[in-house]
């Protein structure tokens, strides 16, 4: 087993933050904080709650392998990962902290699912860019997104951003709806019942994976 320690994953986080405001003019940083501002109190996106039943599902991962939810939790419980995709750094960032962290969650019984609305190419860059080993699944068309509850479209305004800085997600969604799921960390048990959930409509914070360590702790 790595015995490593766990980087805290918010601190890398917060490095791509400095760094992506200096890429980017200040009205586009505005923008994007205004845009997380309203997802947050639009009510829009309210992920499932715990003690809910988590819906099943059946997705192709980066190796064209069905990755069936349930089969998964029978086996012990799952942490699944909803990201925005490649183009992402603080999904990127995430990822491979979750990667770092993976036999370590192994130990607890638990393993991980990665989904994107991405195509299956770009989750096979995913997982190479990251030296990923965890299923990365394309959730085509964002239905399981849906299903979780964690589904928002971006405004007109914000894809323009997107475009002027070389980001189409028509490329990498292979659709033209431009929806997304907000960043989402769920933890299922064997009874496919929901013991954590970690929704928040800024992109740049995500779940540290020792707080979801010391959660399977207690399961």
């Amino acid at each position: 087993m790595n015995n490593a320690p766990l980087l805290p994953l918010h601190t890398e986080l917060e490095n791509a933050t400095t760094q992506m405001e200096q890429m980017l003019t200040p009205e586009m940083v505005t923008m994007f904080d205004q845009s997380i501002l309203q997802l947050r109190v639009s009510g829009i996106a309210t992920a499932l709650k715990v003690g809910t039943k988590a819906p099943d599902f059946s997705l192709k991962d980066q190796n064209g392998k069905t990755v069936t939810l349930y089969d998964y939790t029978a086996q012990g419980p799952v942490i699944l990962l909803f990201y925005r995709g490649v183009w992402c750094p603080f999904c990127n960032i995430t990822l491979r902290a979750y990667q770092q962290a993976s036999e370590l969650f192994e130990a607890s019984g638990a393993r991980i699912l990665a989904i994107s609305p991405q195509s299956p190419d770009y989750s096979t860059t995913m997982q190479t860019n990251n030296s990923i080993t965890f299923p990365v699944l394309s959730d085509i068309g964002n239905k399981v997104a849906s299903q979780y509850n964690i589904l928002f479209e971006l405004s007109e305004s914000i894809r323009n951003v997107y475009r002027s800085i070389g980001i189409s997600l028509d490329d990498y969604n292979g659709d033209s709806s431009w929806k997304l799921p907000v960043p989402t960390t769920y933890v299922i048990d064997r009874a496919n019942i929901i013991r954590l959930t970690y929704a928040e409509a800024d992109y740049k914070q995500r779940l540290e994976p020792s707080q979801v360590l010391d959660m399977l702790a207690s399961l």
